[in-house]
């Protein structure tokens, strides 16, 4: 019996050992990558060593179910203790090396901020069935984003920031129906915002500033009921603001600014109670400020500079709840500065450079 016992634990712990084992082709996929980058600071990659990948190779973790890796986790700016004892955040050059698709259980893969990686994103990473998070922020990355990114249809976290990435926003993108994280700020993309984004409905950040893009801002927007982030500042965006965007229900913060904004503003915006962070400055926006605020509004920061509004400034401000920075200043607004709380730390800069025309 103790025999029997001792041959099944054994049977158990070679199953165990084969599971957890490192692919050969799982293997081969890393080192290939590896060898399409360099690091010469912190000598993460070195630990890429021996046939275990799945074992103290840093940054890469695999499933325990099936000994495939996983997860590849390398950003260039972390609290590992690596990077504190070096006293510095990270730098790599070279690129994301197409073998990386080869990694056909790959859920997580983040190669994020390390100033010096360049070249394209491999188009075949869209093929990836399993992927959940693909976060390249921080890097030189160039191209187009790959036109076939909608086939992620698991992928929650898209995050391809502070690149040099150009072209338009693919239209495929309206289909990554996991998807809640969007930020593709700070590249070159250009070209209109896909008319139906609004069917990325789990979607609660959309961060598209700093970039070329043209067009009006999608009504369709105004149908993301999660959406609680959306930055669309410095494009070129034209058109007036839909007037749903006041009405959508956690939308806590909006920023419209530097672009090429018009018409009038929506009443409904500034009376949403909801939202904290409103910056619609240096647009052309026209018209009067809607007189709709009350006991709800609270506003870390309104700034509505650098337009064309006129009128005078809304007796009701003096009901909102908190401003902490107001800024009107540049437009043709007309009245006295509202007395009091909350306006009472507000300096006349605020309220600067407007010509009264009512």
């Amino acid at each position: 019996m103790a025999m029997a016992l001792a041959t099944l634990f054994l049977v158990f712990l070679a199953f165990t050992t084969a599971v957890n084992s490192c692919p050969p082709s799982d293997r081969a996929a890393l080192l290939t990558f590896r060898a399409s980058l360099t690091e010469p600071y912190l000598g993460i990659l070195n630990t890429w060593t021996g046939s275990e990948c799945c074992q103290n190779w840093y940054g890469i973790s695999c499933d325990p179910t099936n000994g495939r890796v996983a997860d590849i986790t390398l950003r260039g700016e972390s609290e590992d203790p690596i990077f504190q004892k070096a006293g510095r955040s990270g730098f790599m050059t070279g690129s994301i090396s197409p073998s990386l698709c080869n990694l056909d259980r790959l859920h997580t893969l983040v190669v994020a901020d390390w100033k010096g990686i360049s070249g394209e994103i491999p188009a075949c990473l869209t093929s990836l069935p399993h992927l959940r998070i693909l976060d390249l922020i921080g890097n030189k990355l160039t191209g187009p984003i790959p036109a076939g990114i909608g086939q992620l249809s698991r992928l929650t976290v898209l995050n391809l920031a502070d690149n040099q990435l150009s072209g338009s926003i693919p239209p495929s993108i309206v289909n990554l129906g996991s998807l809640m994280h969007l930020d593709l700020s700070n590249n070159q993309l250009s070209g209109e915002i896909p008319t139906d984004i609004g069917k990325l409905s789990m979607m609660s950040r959309a961060l598209l500033s700093r970039n070329q893009l043209t067009g009006s801002i999608p009504s369709s927007f105004t149908r993301i009921n999660r959406l609680a982030d959306l930055d669309l500042s410095m494009n070129r965006i034209s058109g007036s603001i839909p007037p749903q965007l006041g009405s959508m229900p956690v939308l806590s913060t909006l920023n419209l600014d530097s672009n090429q904004i018009s018409g009038e503003m929506p009443a409904g915006l500034l009376g949403n109670g909801g939202l904290n962070i409103v910056n619609l400055s240096r647009n052309s926006i026209e018209g009067r400020m809607p007189d709709v605020f009350c006991s709800k509004s609270y506003f870390s920061v309104l700034d509505l500079s650098y337009n064309n509004l006129n009128g005078w400034i809304p007796k009701t401000m003096s009901n909102a709840r908190y401003v902490g920075h107001l800024d009107l200043s540049h437009n043709h607004l007309c009245g006295s500065v509202p007395l009091g709380v909350p306006f009472d730390h507000l300096e006349g800069s605020s309220f600067a450079a407007n010509d009264c025309k009512p």
